[in-house]
Order: C-alpha cells, then sequence, then structure tokens
C-alpha cells in the first residue's frame, strides 16, 4: 500500500462540495426526504481507477441536510447495495455471526437529539429492499425532530459488527442544522461557509479501497479477523485525496468533521495563521477562541472561521501531526498523512467582505456538580477475546451483558471516565449533548497493583475550545474524565461507545436505557 501513496500526487484535485440534498414533497408541513444506499464507482484521485464505493444516493460522503431548528423532517433510508461485501468480514466478531446476512445497514444521526425508534440502534439493521429486518427494527422512515440550536451533526451507518467497513466504503454524510441565532450573526455563509469531512484511506493499485482482512501478527483460526485499529496511508476530504481549495483573501467558515475510523488529526495551517474556534460538537461556543492547533478524534467536530484576507497570492498547507495510535503511536508521515490538503489564496476579492466574527456567540448555561442527581464511575479497559485478541470495553462488560446504565429521564448525572488503557477514546453517548467538568491524572501504576484509583494531580478545566456542548468525549490514558448531562427529552433504548470504529464493533460499545422518572 505504501507505493500507491507515494504515487499520488498531492493538491491535483479540486475540492468536492457536497450537494444539498432536498426533499421529495411536504406532507402537512413535513418534508419528506428518501435516501438510498448504493453502490457505485467514483474517482477519488486524478491518478487512480474509479473506486468502487458505497454511499448514500452513490455518493461518496453522502449529500448534505441543510435543515432549521423546529422544523421536523422524515427520511426514507433505502438499502440497495449488493448482497455480498466487499470488504473483509470477521464473522467471529458480536453481531457478525453467519446467523445475519454480510450487508445489512441502519443511519444514525450523529448528535441527533432523536426518538429511539429513529436513533439508528445497531440491531435495528435492514437488508436489501427491507426483504430481512435485525430484532429492533420498527419503521423505515426517521423522524428528526430538529429541536436543537445550530449544529454540524453527521450521519454515518452503525449496523452491528460492520459498522467499521460499511463507513469504510463510503457510509457517511453532513447534516447541519440552522437556527435565528446563528444566522444572525455575520459568520461567513452562502460560498464561503464549506463542511470538510475529513477521512484516512488505503488503495490497491487498480484504485479499489484496501482494507486488512486481519491484525500484524495474525490471528490463530480467525481469517479475515478484525484489526485493533485501521490508519490508512493517504488523506481525503470529501472524498478526494488530498484535494486543494482555491480560497478568496476573506474569512471562510470551515464546518470539519473527523470522520475516520480511527486516525486522530491535529490540524494546523502551515503559515502558522490562526484558526478562530466558533463551535464544538453540538453548536456555537459562547465566544470565539483563536488556535493554532486544533485536535479533532474520530467523530468529533469543530467550527473554525480562518481569516485569508492578509494572505493574498500564498499557498497554505493544512497539516496533521497527531500520533497513531493517539497519543503513544508514531508520527505522521509529513509526505502522506501528515498532510490533508491545500488552499489557493487569489489576489483579489470577487465583491467585498461583509463577514465579522462577533466577540460573543450563543448564550447557555454552564453545568456544575450540584445540578446532578447521580454519580457513575465507568472504567475503560481492555481484556483478551476467547481468540486470544485485545478487546477494548466499557466498565468490563461485553454489548450483550445486562444494562447497567438506567439513568431516568430527566435526571442530571454525572460520567467519570477512568480510562486504564494506553489510547485516547473518543466516548459518544446517543441521545444526549453534555459538557466535560475536567480531567484528572490518577496512579496507574497502583491501579494496576492494586485496582485503587488515586489521582495523582488536580481536576484540570477543559481548553476555552472545548467548553461548549459536546457529543463526544476524548478520555485520555491514566485520565479521569468527567462529563455532566441531563437525559432527555426522550426514553426508551440507546448506546454509548468508543467512536474508534473498530474498538466500537468489537465491544467498546453498550447499551443504556432511560426509564421514567
Amino acid at each position: 500500500m505504501k507505493g500507491v501513496a507515494h504515487m499520488l500526487e498531492k493538491f491535483v484535485d479540486r475540492l468536492p462540495i457536497m450537494s444539498t440534498i432536498q426533499p421529495l414533497k411536504i406532507t402537512n408541513g413535513i418534508p419528506f426526504y428518501e435516501v438510498t444506499m448504493k453502490e457505485s464507482l467514483q474517482k477519488l484521485h486524478r491518478d487512480l481507477p474509479p473506486t468502487r464505493i458505497w454511499g448514500y444516493n452513490g455518493q461518496f460522503p453522502g449529500p448534505t441536510f441543510h435543515v432549521f431548528q423546529e422544523q421536523p423532517i422524515h427520511v426514507l433510508w433505502r438499502n440497495e447495495l449488493p448482497t455480498n461485501h466487499f470488504l473483509p468480514i470477521d464473522h467471529t466478531v458480536h453481531g457478525a455471526g453467519l446467523n445475519v446476512p454480510d450487508v445489512r445497514t441502519v443511519v444514525h444521526l450523529h448528535g441527533g437529539s432523536t426518538p429511539d425508534t429513529s436513533d439508528g440502534y445497531p440491531e435495528a439493521w435492514f437488508t436489501q429492499g427491507f426483504q430481512q429486518l435485525g430484532p429492533f427494527f420498527t419503521n423505515p422512515v426517521y423522524e428528526y425532530p430538529n429541536r436543537q440550536a445550530a449544529t454540524n451533526l453527521w450521519y454515518h451507518d452503525h449496523a452491528m459488527g460492520i459498522t467499521r467497513l460499511n463507513i469504510y466504503a463510503g457510509l457517511a454524510g453532513m447534516y447541519i442544522i440552522h437556527d435565528e441565532e446563528e444566522q444572525s450573526l455575520g459568520l461567513p455563509d452562502g460560498p464561503f461557509d464549506i463542511p470538510l469531512i475529513i477521512q484516512d484511506r488505503s488503495f490497491h493499485r487498480d484504485g479499489s479501497l484496501y482494507y486488512p482482512s486481519e491484525p500484524t501478527p495474525p490471528v490463530q483460526g480467525v481469517i479475515p479477523s478484525v484489526i485493533g485499529e485501521f490508519f490508512g496511508k493517504t488523506n481525503l476530504v470529501n472524498g478526494k485525496v488530498w484535494p486543494y481549495l482555491e480560497v478568496e483573501p476573506r474569512m471562510y467558515r470551515f464546518r470539519i468533521l473527523n470522520g475516520a475510523n480511527a486516525r486522530f488529526y491535529r490540524i494546523a495551517l502551515s503559515n502558522n495563521l490562526p484558526f478562530v474556534q466558533v463551535g464544538t460538537d453540538q453548536g456555537l461556543l459562547q465566544g470565539p477562541v483563536p488556535v493554532t492547533r486544533v485536535l479533532i478524534a474520530p467523530a468529533e467536530r469543530v467550527d473554525v472561521v480562518v481569516d485569508f484576507s492578509r494572505s493574498s497570492g500564498e499557498v497554505i498547507t493544512l497539516t496533521n501531526d497527531a500520533p497513531s495510535s493517539y497519543p503513544n503511536g508514531k508520527l505522521p508521515n509529513p509526505k502522506t498523512t501528515g498532510v490533508i490538503m491545500q488552499f489557493r489564496v487569489k489576489e483579489k476579492l470577487s465583491h467585498e467582505e461583509q463577514s465579522v466574527i462577533p466577540g460573543s456567540l450563543s448564550r447557555f448555561e454552564t453545568m456544575n456538580d450540584h445540578q446532578a442527581n447521580n454519580q457513575r464511575n465507568l472504567l475503560l479497559n481492555m481484556r483478551n477475546d476467547s481468540y486470544n485478541r485485545s478487546i477494548h470495553l466499557l466498565n468490563n462488560q461485553l454489548w450483550s451483558d445486562p444494562i447497567t446504565e438506567k439513568p431516568r429521564l430527566g435526571d442530571v448525572e454525572i460520567w467519570s471516565l477512568i480510562n486504564i488503557t494506553n489510547n485516547t477514546h473518543p466516548i459518544h453517548l446517543h441521545l444526549i449533548r453534555f459538557q466535560i467538568l475536567d480531567r484528572q491524572p490518577f496512579d496507574r501504576d497502583l491501579y494496576d497493583q492494586k485496582g485503587i484509583i488515586r489521582p495523582t494531580g488536580p481536576q484540570r478545566k477543559p481548553k476555552p475550545n472545548e467548553r461548549g456542548w459536546k457529543d463526544t468525549v476524548r478520555a485520555n490514558p491514566n485520565e479521569i474524565t468527567r462529563i455532566i448531562m441531563k437525559f432527555s427529552p426522550y426514553r426508551g433504548l440507546f448506546v454509548w461507545h468508543c467512536h474508534i470504529l473498530e474498538h466500537e464493533d468489537h465491544e467498546m460499545m453498550r447499551p443504556y436505557v432511560v426509564v421514567k422518572k
């Protein structure tokens, strides 16, 4: 695979801008959309033959939804994919056995506050033409209430045991909620407001996607076998390998999603131009935060404004220096995965700059310990499975173990995520949004010897650009990460999991249920 990555010339393809999906009809004031998952061939780089992908409406990434706060929509998700998968399925993984179809899909609106019947529960899968249905399938038409502040969500496949393969095949897209508060701010909009989905991929010489069929060293008796994490040899933005974007010398808003399976990105601009971060996963920050580097874990979103007004005629590279695995792995190769895309700044404006970055963005309550009804200590740990493979777990439990997290509707809880592994895990909870209270180091050696958690330093507040509403949090090794959230507005069955997709598929996911008060 190394040869293919080094063979591809950078910055020869223009950055694609995802199309906006339109509703088919409006019934009783509710827009109705239909999205079909299809296999197609797509040029991902000028010098690669067309690549087989699975896309929403046959596109990788899928079309972007632009919706408005308090305007619900209905979406019919259809599966017209082939019955055979083109990526290696490990049938020993829970939920991906020989008793279920190889190709099955279910769509999750990541960050959406939706009823459980429309949440994309991993066992609510369906096959081509709804011929076979998972045990939790309820309704092919999903209801998205959109009762959320302006924010950048995304939709992706969530089928039990093969999420890593279905997303890698191309099943992901952006879902942006707008509201009046955001639109009144004067931030860059129209052609100067651009979503960027960053992912990594590897290719065979014939242009087909490469995904390893087993770890190194191989697992005795299991081929293909799930791997611990996947890191591609090239970076793609909006479905193109190392693209370029021509920009004017003005402000641009970039809504950035890390859509990779496992790769963290710590992004910077090669001329040290700052990003002004205006939002996190779940919407606007209280005020803008200038930063020169931004760390983005898989599934996290950052909303930034870049001012190119003093960079006329410059060519600027968006770089990445995050280790893989994060934080203790190898640094990216500065010639391949250390590079993401290029900005080519024109000499002149097409028309006068009218965008601004206001000093105040959004008003919201900062939550604190006193509001909590309940607290939970939850371990992020590892053990070996029956094939002697390392698996990551939530609180030392498998997916199939009895449900232990049963918050009451309307309760406020603090979850302390105690990470005794060597990985940073991006932990995502469905249904709700949360705030990060703090992170605190603990004595790992003492834990390994006696199972005692003893803090070794003060509780650190999150950095200013993390002090907004979140739905995915980086839980670092040898730290206690505390998050606070209100479980509302729906009762029902949801999940929480690590968003490193290989971890999620191999047991680092648990159901939870919101129960009646």
